[in-house]
């Protein structure tokens, strides 16, 4: 795992944060699932599984189908890496 530059790891999870309230807003699943998933795994490497758990899993459950498309299969390894 590299090392970022603190300033940089704020501003990215402001950024996964903006996404997801706007995908929410447009009430746009996926990319707020795609969102969530990103900033899960900022916390994951930050050694905040509860939190990335916690903001992953009500938005995968969401979902009823699609489980083959790469973007739930990818949140499933994640929950699973998390132990949701």
């Amino acid at each position: 795992m590299r090392t970022a530059h603190p300033g940089t790891t704020a501003e990215a999870e402001a950024d996964f944060h903006r996404a997801i309230t706007i995908a929410r807003q447009q009430d746009a699943k996926l990319w707020e699932l795609r969102a969530a998933a990103s900033l899960a795994r900022l916390w994951r490497d930050q050694k905040r599984p509860d939190e990335a758990r916690g903001l992953l899993a009500p938005v995968y459950g969401w979902f009823t189908e699609g489980f083959e498309t790469s973007d739930l299969q990818e949140a499933t390894a994640l929950l699973d890496e998390l132990g949701a």
